[in-house]
């Protein structure tokens, strides 16, 4: 065995062991598509005020049922429930962590002569005790916001009684921040038989409540006070912003799901031209064909560990350690062309690697990284976006069962749906919907799942590259849907031939994903 033979095998034990444990870390960590669905009711109460000029139209409650859905307050409220029970899980957790980590005794062990111009590393007992510390206050935050807007969606269901208890729980809490236990008392006193105004009631309800939850705290405030004009001017605005409501949902709701249905009947026409036509049908075309593949499994491995791997878990972490300034702070645009540069990053030297690795080959066989602006890519590419939408909607839907709000997710999900800032997303649209389409087609689809079929039927190809499409994002939770999109990507590819259809229906993708995040954040 050659001395390069074996720095593979041990850089790949590395590799696995790396990615092992950034997958196991994640198992812990609360998914994002809890928060994201919060996000969406938030903006489904405020739509409840819309009332259009001709809602007299006997159609009108169609249309506000079919944007609204029915009772959407008791859908909120179920909602907030199932949230706050998650977000006091992942509490309990934190705390006992952190119990723990601060049980250990701390052994100091004397430090070596440190290196010249070098800072001295953070004891890893201390980054986790930190870490686990701003997780517990992130919670503790969010468990106090929860409570709050719980209790006036009970109120508006006219639980005064259970609003005014989910209150008070909150006023005896010791660990959650005094200002959410002072706009708790100010609610309670709004709701209160007989009420009690404080004098700080408008201020405290301004700073900690927002969108609908507000709006309704005011209105509550105002009816008190007897103060007509105020009354007037909120309920105005909360009309106005039900109309971008309404607007919102539309666009996040029945775009996608026309996109859907036109999937499933696209997957219901070729499942049934295939039984019927069999080898001569649309998605049989190409299906049995391998690719020529003049390289074998060392240098898949090469590409991959050394390239793909080891560049972004290793190499590029390792160099932006190095930097005098840390990338991971400041505002949401410095974080955003810290995500951008640190994906360019990774994706330059994997696909220096994968140049590196199959020059010696060049010429290469017919077929390899084909760009064909001509034929029918376009049509294989939105038609794919459409069949992909009702699978990995259906995947998502099992996915959640399975997890239970559990198995973390990508953190650029996050900054995009608080970010609100024009430069921000525009940085982050480029990330995901041009760099992330362009190198990860190329990597996966262009090389390998083609090498793969060197080894497996094309069928077993296109799965085992969609499972390490979906390893390769390093989030348990989203390895279901990642490989059920994988698989349609890589369908798209082997039957079309061509890297710009499965380009186009990643981009879609994250483009859609992206759109809905912005709509979404633009609500809270």
């Amino acid at each position: 065995m050659t001395i390069k033979r074996l720095g593979l095998i041990g850089l790949t034990l590395i590799s696995l062991v790396l990615s092992g444990l950034s997958l196991f870390s994640s198992w812990q960590e609360p998914q994002f598509q809890s928060r994201l669905e919060l996000y969406q009711t938030n903006i489904a109460l405020q739509a409840q005020a819309w009332q259009p000029e001709d809602n007299k139209d006997e159609n009108f409650q169609v249309v506000r049922d079919a944007i609204l859905g029915d009772q959407p307050l008791d859908n909120a409220v179920k909602q907030y429930q199932e949230a706050r029970k998650s977000v006091q899980t992942n509490l309990d957790k934190a705390k006992n962590q952190l119990a723990k980590l601060r049980s250990q005794p701390v052994t100091t062990p004397a430090p070596p002569k440190p290196l010249p111009e070098t800072r001295p590393s953070e004891n890893p007992s201390s980054q986790q005790q930190q870490q686990l510390e701003q997780s517990l206050n992130q919670l503790q935050k969010l468990l106090g916001e929860l409570d709050l807007r719980l209790g006036i969606l009970q109120a508006q269901q006219g639980k005064t009684e259970l609003a005014l208890k989910t209150w008070t729980d909150l006023q005896q809490r010791s660990d959650i921040k005094p200002e959410f236990q002072e706009t708790s008392a100010v609610l309670i006193g709004l709701w209160s038989n007989p009420p009690r105004l404080l004098p700080n009631a408008q201020q405290l309800i301004q700073k900690n409540l927002e969108g609908w939850f507000r709006a309704n705290a005011l209105v509550q405030l105002y009816k008190l006070q007897q103060r007509p004009e105020a009354l007037s001017a909120v309920q105005a605005a909360q009309q106005q912003a039900a109309t971008q409501a309404v607007l919102k949902l539309a666009v996040i709701g029945i775009v996608p799901t026309l996109a859907a249905l036109i999937g499933i009947i696209l997957l219901i026409a070729v499942f049934a031209q295939r039984l019927v036509t069999g080898k001569a049908a649309l998605l049989a075309q190409n299906a049995d064909v391998p690719w020529s593949t003049p390289w074998g499994g060392e240098t898949i491995l090469q590409v991959f560990i050394l390239g793909f791997f080891l560049m972004g878990q290793l190499f590029v972490p390792l160099l932006f350690s190095l930097l005098p300034i840390s990338l991971t702070g400041g505002n949401v645009r410095f974080q955003a062309f810290s995500v951008l540069l640190r994906y360019l990053l990774v994706a330059s030297g994997a696909l220096l690697v994968l140049y590196l690795s199959i020059k010696r080959f060049f010429p290469l066989p017919e077929l390899w990284f084909r760009f064909n602006f001509q034929g029918k890519w376009f049509l294989w590419g939105l038609g794919g976006y459409c069949a992909a939408l009702p699978i990995v909607v259906v995947v998502s839907l099992i996915n959640q069962q399975l997890w239970q709000g559990q198995g973390g997710s990508n953190p650029l999900l996050q900054l995009a749906l608080e970010s609100q800032d024009s430069i921000a997303l525009g940085i982050f649209f480029l990330t995901a919907a041009i760099a992330a389409p362009f190198f990860e087609e190329i990597l996966f689809r262009g090389f390998l799942l083609p090498s793969l079929t060197r080894y497996l039927p094309v069928w077993a190809a296109i799965l085992t590259s969609s499972l390490l499409f979906a390893a390769a994002h390093l989030s348990l939770s989203e390895i279901l849907p990642l490989t059920a999109l994988g698989i349609v990507l890589g369908v798209v590819y082997t039957r079309s031939r061509n890297l710009l259809a499965p380009m186009l229906l990643h981009s879609l993708w994250n483009s859609g994903t992206l759109l809905s995040l912005f709509i979404l954040g633009s609500g809270n």
